[in-house]
């Protein structure tokens, strides 16, 4: 593993003896760079009206139209934060404002060892690319009223592009992203990007290696070959405050924005929201993040990368408007899972019981005359379930003495515990109920196929 990877302590797995089997993989013979020549972009949308983590939408661009950009400076001020404090009479607030400079926002909301921005840009830029993705998209049989007999045509396999950011994490070629933008499983359910290239600031494009990818994070690990890149500094989301100024850096709509800059404040830390039937923690920002800025930095005002942008919510949200709803993986949380994909392929402690699943809807349950509950469609043959008894067509009513009706109430209980634990199911086997005690086991797949969606529980 490289010495500049930003993420190694004396714990890292490589250090054991079993690093060899962990070690970076290099791609095969090198490729010329080749010349950017502007690629027309479209971006993913996360569902539930997010940025970050679905569907994918093509953006047309004006050709002819060009983008005017006001310039402005901010002047900086000698005014210290003792200052800052005073208050002062309601009659001398106009004489003061006219006699003295006033602190701005961005002075206000800077942690002390703060850069100037047109810095932090010039730092991080280099950092910072494009990620366009080439997916593979096959529809249903469709019907065709213009074919024969008004008949049924074959379905045509069509490529979906779509673009978003990434960060360079390291001199020898690694890059983090999002999930999402490398993974479709959105209503398209194309699956695994068929090609990826990454795109640099100096308009540079290199052909990319997905090493691994977790869904359920929504991060993603790239390599390309290249040495000599500059990697982006990382700091501590744990060291941020609600109020604090945060810069997001990406690719809105595409490369013709490539590299946008935006700021604005930490709206909250540790903010809980579901993305796609999936729970996250998350940095909120009121920094303007859109589709094609997924995958990119959000730097704090040292320059350091403290967060990844994943989402926003829509301009639409039901009938209310609303704006500067966006949020970020907080990088530290980030980190576990990033050495877990470049050192093991996967993300190590996740339980898995190693069955998929259906659920068990009103209407099924009265016709076939079966509980409400969660039907196990098959099970992993040396699985946790198969260790533990649980065969094809048993219907999950109960985990650890709660009821359970969709396999996303099984697992987020599930996913409380670690690969190791004991969980009690009840399940019903030809009109019994019978308690089962089972030992979860670690999910070890190479790459990061989605768990717990409502009708599966444990592909991986």
């Amino acid at each position: 593993m490289s010495d500049n990877y930003p993420f190694n302590d004396e714990n890292n797995p490589q250090e054991n003896n079993n690093s060899s089997s962990f070690i970076y993989e290099n791609n095969s013979s090198p490729k010329q760079p080749k010349k950017h020549t502007g690629l027309k972009a479209v971006a993913f949308v996360l569902c539930m009206a997010i940025v970050g983590g679905g569907s994918i939408q093509i953006y047309k661009y004006m050709n002819d139209d060009k983008i005017q950009v006001s310039d402005f400076n901010e002047k900086s001020t000698e005014t210290s934060r003792a200052s800052i404090q005073q208050s002062l009479p309601d009659s001398s607030i106009s004489e003061n404002r006219e006699n003295q400079d006033m602190p701005s926002l961005i002075e206000i909301a800077s942690r002390s060892d703060a850069k100037y921005l047109p810095d932090i840009v010039d730092s991080i830029m280099p950092s910072v690319v494009g990620v366009a993705s080439t997916f593979e998209y096959t529809p249903d049989m469709s019907y065709n009223p213009w074919g024969m007999w008004g008949g049924y045509s074959e379905p045509e396999t069509r490529e979906l592009p779509a673009t978003g950011t990434g960060i360079v994490m390291s001199e020898d070629g690694y890059i983090i992203t999002n999930a999402h933008v490398i993974y479709d499983d959105s209503e398209y359910k194309c699956g695994e990007a068929t090609e990826v290239s990454v795109v640099f600031s100096d308009e540079t494009e290199h052909d990319a290696k997905i090493i691994a990818y977790d869904t359920e994070t929504d991060i993603a690990v790239l390599k390309v070959d290249e040495t000599g890149l500059t990697p982006a500094e990382f700091g501590s989301s744990d060291d941020l405050r609600v109020g604090e100024l945060v810069i997001a850096v990406g690719n809105p709509l595409g490369f013709e924005l490539f590299g946008s800059v935006t700021s604005g404040i930490v709206s909250a830390k540790n903010r809980q929201i579901d993305i796609n039937e999936k729970s996250m923690t998350l940095i909120q920002t009121d920094a303007a993040i859109n589709s094609g800025n997924s995958g990119g930095p959000l730097l704090n005002s040292a320059g350091q990368v403290i967060g990844i942008n994943s989402a926003k919510i829509s301009s639409s949200y039901g009938s209310t408007s609303v704006e500067g709803l966006c949020f970020a993986i907080p990088i530290n949380e980030a980190k576990v899972i990033i050495d877990d994909l470049i050192n093991y392929k996967y993300v190590k402690g996740r339980p898995q019981i190693g069955i998929s699943t259906v659920d068990v809807t009103e209407s099924v349950s009265r016709y076939y005359d079966i509980p409400l509950g969660v039907y196990v469609q098959n099970v992993q043959e040396g699985g946790a379930a198969d260790l533990a008894g649980i065969q094809k067509g048993d219907v999950i009513i109960e985990i650890d003495g709660e009821a359970v009706t969709t396999a996303d109430e099984l697992n987020k209980i599930k996913n409380n515990h670690k690969a190791g634990d004991t969980i009690s199911l009840t399940i019903t086997r030809a009109g019994e109920d019978i308690k089962i005690e089972l030992i979860l086991q670690e999910a070890n797949s190479n790459k990061g196929i989605p768990f717990g969606d409502e009708t599966s529980v444990d592909d991986n």
